[in-house]
């Protein structure tokens, strides 16, 4: 399909006049792809031959102890010799295993053939350290919510649960939303695992039905639940009810059986299974309440200090409970979320950076370069207590990504190549060079 796409666009280029660099360009693609498919094809047929030899030992029931002076029989020679031909890409199987299951099973559910067999414990046991590359100065929040994790996978829970349901409690714009996107990508195989509710969006009784489904005889009957039809589809998935506290009371209490039983019967009458999911809840209740303990600190035992994690859930416990019914708490975990500092804020926009940076490279294969004072500047101007990190995607965007994306789409509508693209700050000007 590329090679077409790449014939498609030179052909069309071919006739017109000025386009000679673009056009060598596309071949140079065209000539890689095709060795790159002549290499899959040379691998493939290497595995398959095997794969027959092997067909050929096991039906000459050559199982016999190896030869004097071998270590191994041909048929354990040809296997070894198979295994290390799939190594890196498995192309042909001999039969049916636990890998080909899995392959299959990934291609379902989204999940990498990887996280699936040995590798997703290991995942599990560095899940606070993945979480931590992401989400930055809340290593408290990560490190409870990954021991509750690998409790789950342990089988140490009662496993007619979710994987773990969290509230998460603080400002905006400090990690809320950025954990769920890491768990998605450390546990699911990707962020496109993640199911966002936005639970404003229910704050009438009736609205229920929106995510299981309407009732019979109501508009949208059989069309399926916002949540139940998600999860229906995708049982592994971090669910994100964002903004908890907005939704009607009559709503919460449809999750009492999602949280006790790690099922929803949805309109129609099926079960959807949520025993595969993590839960996760944003709350904004009693931000101000976090702020003030951060900012002053806590005073225990006529000592004042900088308060912790548990500090923090005392402080806000009170405010919970005027905003939840007592038994919708005793089902969660409670994980409070710090206020970000300037030097934490910094780092989080130099991982944006980094990230503009890769996105620039796949999508253009150009190099960039950003001055070691531009993350410092603008996080400067992240000034806004209430969005936190979160306004630093909008400078971002509005003073560096909208200057580059000019210049990007000039050099692609002339046809030129981009190979570098420069970043520079004069004064509080940022300044963008495409070459």
């Amino acid at each position: 399909m590329l090679i077409d796409n790449i014939d498609r666009e030179t052909a069309a280029l071919e006739r017109e006049e000025g386009h000679a660099e673009r056009i060598a360009e596309l071949q140079a693609q065209r000539a890689e792809l095709e060795q790159d498919l002549a290499a899959l094809h040379q691998a493939w047929e290497a595995q398959q031959k095997l794969i027959e030899e092997i067909d050929e030992l096991k039906a000459a029931k050559d199982e016999a102890k190896p030869a004097k002076g071998r270590k191994l029989s041909p048929l354990q020679a040809k296997r070894k010799e198979l295994r290390e031909l799939q190594k890196h890409q498995p192309l042909a199987f001999e039969c049916v295993d636990e890998s080909v299951i899995a392959d299959v099973i990934a291609g379902w559910t989204g999940i990498p053939l990887g996280r699936m067999v040995s590798n997703e414990l290991e995942q599990v046991q560095k899940l606070a350290k993945l979480l931590a590359e992401r989400v930055i100065g809340q290593d408290h929040a990560l490190e409870q919510i990954a021991e509750r994790v690998q409790i789950a996978k342990a089988n140490l829970e009662d496993p007619g649960k979710p994987k773990g349901v969290f509230l998460l409690v603080g400002p905006s714009g400090v990690g809320k939303t950025e954990t769920a996107l890491a768990l998605a990508e450390a546990l699911y195989g990707g962020e496109r695992n993640l199911i966002t509710i936005n639970m404003s969006e229910y704050q009438e009784a009736h609205s229920v039905s929106g995510l299981k489904g309407s009732p019979p005889g109501y508009v949208g009957y059989g069309e399926g639940g916002v949540l139940t039809e998600a999860v229906r589809r995708k049982p592994y998935s971090v669910v994100l009810l964002d903004e908890v506290e907005k939704a009607h009371p009559d709503v919460l209490e449809l999750f009492f059986q999602v949280f006790d039983k790690g099922v929803l019967e949805d309109s129609e009458g099926r079960e959807v299974d949520f025993k595969n999911t993590i839960i996760l809840l944003t709350s904004n209740a009693g931000t101000e309440l976090v702020m003030r303990a951060c900012e002053h600190g806590v005073t225990v035992e006529d000592e004042t200090r900088d308060p912790t994690a548990e500090d923090l859930v005392e402080i806000l416990r009170p405010t919970l409970q005027k905003t939840f019914k007592p038994a919708f708490l005793g089902r969660l975990t409670i994980v409070p979320y710090f206020p970000i500092s300037d030097d934490v804020l910094r780092a989080i926009v130099g991982l944006k950076l980094d990230k503009i940076r890769r996105r620039i490279a796949d999508n253009h294969g150009a190099q960039v370069e950003f001055p070691e004072e531009l993350a410092e500047q603008m996080a400067a101007r992240c000034l806004d207590v209430d969005s936190g990190a979160r306004n630093a995607d909008a400078i971002l965007t509005r003073t560096l990504l909208a200057q580059i994306s000019n210049d990007l789409l000039s050099r692609m509508a002339s046809g030129k190549p981009v190979k570098k693209i420069a970043v520079a700050l004069k004064g509080e000007q940022v300044k963008v060079k495409v070459s």
